[in-house]
């Protein structure tokens, strides 16, 4: 954590550098008008046509700045005193491994926030539950009328509220594999929500993504804490430096968990109750499991029970999780768009224990195990309508764990399926879109797709 002084000398050292950026996603606008506002001289390469962009270009509309659009040329590299490289862009990337021959630094936007930022950073990563985690814990923040500064892989820039951060501010700062892997710096509070199969289309085994999660305690110091899942087989497996808190649906531990006082379940921090389990309005099992998070998180960052409590009762969560968008003659439309991974869409269907219900499952496949999924679908839903490019993995994934399972059809668009959907729920179902794959095939993000099939569904 460095000093406002500190900042505004490393700040200046900004003016006058040659930057490279390679991905104009959202993090790629945010650092390229950051940079330039600073004074760098900034080109931008992404491999998207200029066509593709065209929303991040008017973003940044007015700034000085080199577009090469279209494809990469690593004579780029040779003029740039640094290279950033945006989350996407895998390690072996030919201008990183131009760059790295030519000695030229390597660096990402979270690299420079964290040796920008003057406040502590609670940092969140895991496999599932780290934004809702996140989102909670900055409401925890406010409800203590604490400053807090909420962002990063949650899709709120935080780069360009550098200037408005003080020593007592705080920042609440979501973090994803991709930005973990080559960050040489650890948060003051980090918290782990799980460990589980993701992301295994870019991180060449679970080892090595396990390895990316743990990055964020990799840099951690004696005074700092660490937040750990005691539930989780592959967070048990990090040894971290600082002090520990762990959370637990099962058993008791140091930090939060679940047990019963005065004929309830309550959640429970440090053997005193804080709050019941069901006036938690989040609802499944694994929402629980992020309040345990949450509430862990906060006692490292020394806020006010009541504080907690306040945030925890009137929290309704975040788009696109398990969110309703609509009910229609008894039906409820529920988007689950940010279940991007089998796992994902099997704590969504668990959070329904009695309504039926009609899966709209699919997308991009990322190379992870739907057996558990399928087997889950199999029981629990009563029709499941594919979409997208992994709709036939899903078909063969359900075919070979319930070969009698026959309540599967296949949708061309959102709107076929939301219709088909429609057309199959009756009174009390619910409708879910959970689809267990990226977006990727279809659209920019999972939060286009949740939005898509709101729209699809206020269309019917």
């Amino acid at each position: 954590m460095l000093s406002s002084e500190a900042v505004t000398h490393q700040l200046a050292a900004i003016n006058g550098q040659h930057a490279l950026i390679i991905g104009l996603a959202r993090e790629g606008v945010d650092l390229a008008r950051f940079l330039s506002a600073h004074g760098a001289q900034v080109t931008v390469t992404d491999v998207k046509t200029p066509e593709a962009l065209a929303e991040s270009v008017a973003a940044l509309d007015g700034t000085s700045l080199t577009f090469h659009l279209g494809g990469h040329a690593t004579t780029d590299v040779d003029g740039a005193d640094v290279v950033y490289a945006s989350p996407g862009v895998p390690p072996d990337n030919v201008l990183l491994n131009h760059a790295r021959e030519r000695g030229v630094r390597v660096s990402s936007l979270v690299e420079l926030f964290f040796a920008l930022c003057p406040a502590p950073i609670l940092g969140i990563t895991g496999s599932a539950g780290k934004s809702t985690t996140t989102s909670l814990l900055g409401e925890m923040f406010q409800a203590a009328g604490r400053e807090a500064f909420v962002g990063g892989n949650i899709g709120r820039p935080l780069l360009g509220k550098l200037e408005n951060m003080t020593e007592r501010s705080w920042v609440v700062m979501e973090l994803s594999s991709f930005q973990l892997e080559p960050l040489q710096a650890s948060p003051h509070i980090a918290l782990i929500t799980n460990v589980t199969p993701n992301h295994l289309d870019r991180h060449p085994s679970m080892e090595a993504y396990w390895a990316a999660k743990g990055q964020i305690l990799a840099h951690q110091r004696p005074s700092d804490w660490a937040v750990l899942n005691a539930d989780d087989e592959w967070s048990l497996r990090y040894r971290p430096l600082a002090r520990t808190l762990r959370f637990s649906l099962q058993g008791v531990v140091e930090g939060a968990y679940v047990a019963h006082a005065g004929g309830q379940e309550h959640v429970m921090l440090l053997g005193e109750p804080l709050v019941p389990t069901s006036e938690i309005p989040l609802r499944g099992r694994h929402n629980v499991a992020n309040v345990l998070a949450a509430v862990a998180a906060a006692h490292a960052a020394d806020l006010p029970r009541e504080a907690m409590l306040a945030a925890i009762q009137s929290f309704n969560g975040v788009a696109h999780r398990l969110q309703t968008v609509a009910q229609r003659n008894g039906v409820t439309y529920v988007d689950d768009s940010i279940a991007t991974a089998p796992e994902r869409s099997i704590a969504a269907l668990r959070a329904y224990e009695r309504e039926p219900l009609v899966l709209i499952a699919g997308g991009r496949d990322k190379h992870l195990p739907m057996r558990e999924w399928a087997e889950l679908i199999a029981r629990r839903v009563k029709h499941v309508v594919l979409l997208g490019e992994m709709s036939q993995l899903v078909a063969d994934a359900l075919n070979a764990v319930a070969p009698q399972y026959n309540a599967v059809t296949w949708a061309s668009s959102m709107d076929d399926a939301v219709k088909q959907a429609c057309d199959i729920a009756l009174a009390g179902d619910v409708v879910l879109l959970s689809p267990g794959g990226t977006s990727y095939d279809m659209y920019q993000d999972f939060e286009e797709r949740g939005r898509d099939f709101a729209r699809a569904v206020h269309g019917l």
